[in-house]
């Protein structure tokens, strides 16, 4: 327990350096909810930074301003957080990945399960949470009438507590909110739902079916290091550096006109009728030598300022592991491969969130249609290996590309493994089928039509036995 620090105020529950919450007991006490719902509400002012980031909420808006500053003060951002996410989002969830079962009845009754809770569009939204936090919750329940759903939480209103144990066992899944300034929320263990109101107190507790906690924790990575988390610090530079060229613009746009050596008429208090604030002229009639009108040169800092904004870019990209689309050196990679090569710590981030959502979903997932009220009656120790998952990254098909590579492999390899090179095979199985179902089809309708063939490939053999009836009597 060294490196896992107690939470301020209980010794039964402990946090890793990742955030994880633990607890030495089998069920959480009322003191214990309150202090790890405190803590992880202490964690939300971190969180809300990042979604502010997402959205468009830098901190440059809400640095102080200087009423007293003659200089231009230009707040300024480019939302890279957003564009970031949302393209990693589209790469790895663009395409809903594909789940299936090996029966395909009970295969045919989970697709319309998963049709029916658009699934597709809760995975997507849970992928930007992660990218977004680093990690998300899926949680399984049972409506009013007793249909089984799902539905997303957010790490600002749930949280997941595990066992001590080297496997990290889910003793419980905590969701709750607070309205009007008042807590309520729910406990779900494996068995049972505990309803809680204000200070943790437990109110009711009622039994589910799913025999085992019903939610599971979806994140980036074991650091639960998100996206967004990665590229704080530059963005906000970017946007210091951006908002300070475009003082710097306006600034060079105010010229200082300087007149000197030169008496222009005055008020009729004496004063000068040019003014340095406002007219931005600067005029010093008594000098020693002769008049001189010009414009004041400004430094020009235009190349450090770019330079600086293009290494900021280049890192944000850099650092994310996300590629950028609008690159124009993107845009000219000669070959697919090339093309391959930029995205590969793209394709490496992806690959290591698509083994931690795999396994999540498959934990969930199992757990739900062990209740046998989906795809019907199952082995509960089974069904979890029964399942496969397919992730598709969002990519531009090159689908003559893969024509050419399938074709060459005709010969070399299985047909199955030829066709799982073509991305619009989604199923290489089902696929050799209806070619094969093709073949057979065309085979009896060119017997059909050939004289010689038999009756019954001609057609109903009540048919054949009327015409030959008709063919005597005539």
């Amino acid at each position: 327990m060294a490196n896992n620090p107690s939470v301020n105020g209980s010794s039964n529950v402990f946090v890793t350096e990742q955030g994880v919450y633990l607890t030495t007991e089998k069920e959480l006490t009322s003191q214990d909810l309150m202090v790890l719902i405190n803590d992880n509400q202490s964690r939300n002012v971190d969180r809300k930074r990042n979604h502010d980031l997402y959205v468009g909420n830098h901190d440059i808006y809400n640095l102080p301003i200087d009423p007293e500053s003659a200089r231009p003060d230009n707040r300024i951002v480019s939302n890279w957080a957003n564009y970031v996410v949302d393209t990693y989002v589209g790469y790895f969830m663009g395409k809903v990945p594909t789940i299936k079962l090996d029966d395909d009845t009970r295969d045919e009754k989970l697709q319309d399960w998963l049709n029916s809770e658009s699934f597709g569009d809760k995975l997507t939204e849970l992928a930007k949470s992660v990218a977004i936090y680093g990690k998300s919750y899926l949680m399984a329940y049972q409506d009013e009438q007793a249909n089984t759903r799902v539905s997303q939480v957010t790490p600002n209103s749930g949280f997941m507590v595990y066992d001590t144990s080297v496997n990290r066992k889910p003793i419980a899944f905590v969701r709750y909110d607070y309205l009007a300034e008042q807590l309520s929320g729910e406990i779900y263990t494996d068995n049972t739902i505990t309803y809680f109101g204000q200070n943790g107190v437990f109110e009711d507790t009622t039994n589910h079916l799913f025999g085992a906690v019903p939610a599971v924790e979806l994140m980036a990575n074991n650091d639960r290091l998100s996206v967004v988390d990665k590229i704080y610090d530059l963005v906000n530079a970017y946007d210091a550096a951006l908002s300070q060229k475009a003082n710097q613009v306006e600034y060079f746009d105010n010229a200082y006109l300087k007149i000197m050596g030169a008496t222009l008429p005055s008020d009729d208090d004496g004063n000068p009728i040019l003014n340095l604030a406002r007219d931005h002229v600067l005029y010093t009639p008594n000098v020693d030598q002769g008049a001189d009108v010009s414009f004041l040169s400004k430094p020009d800092a235009d190349t450090m300022q770019e330079n600086l904004l293009k290494r900021l870019k280049d890192d944000i990209f850099q650092t994310s592991m996300v590629v950028n689309l609008n690159d124009e050196s993107f845009g000219t990679s000669a070959s697919g491969v090339s093309i391959q090569y930029k995205l590969m710590s793209m394709q490496n981030q992806a690959a290591v969130e698509e083994r931690k959502f795999t396994q999540a979903l498959r934990n969930l997932l199992g757990t739900i249609l062990s209740l046998g009220t989906i795809v019907g009656s199952v082995d509960s120790r089974t069904i979890k290996q029964d399942l496969s998952f397919q992730f598709i990254r969002n990519l531009p098909l090159d689908i003559s590309g893969e024509a050419d590579t399938a074709s060459k492999l005709n010969g070399l390899v299985s047909k199955e493994t030829q066709l799982s090179t073509l991305s619009i095979v989604p199923d290489p199985k089902k696929e050799i089928k209806q070619m094969q179902d093709e073949q057979n089809d065309q085979v009896k309708n060119s017997l059909a039509n050939v004289p010689s063939a038999t009756d019954f490939l001609k057609g109903d053999d009540k048919e054949v036995k009327a015409d030959d009836e008709e063919t005597t009597e005539k």
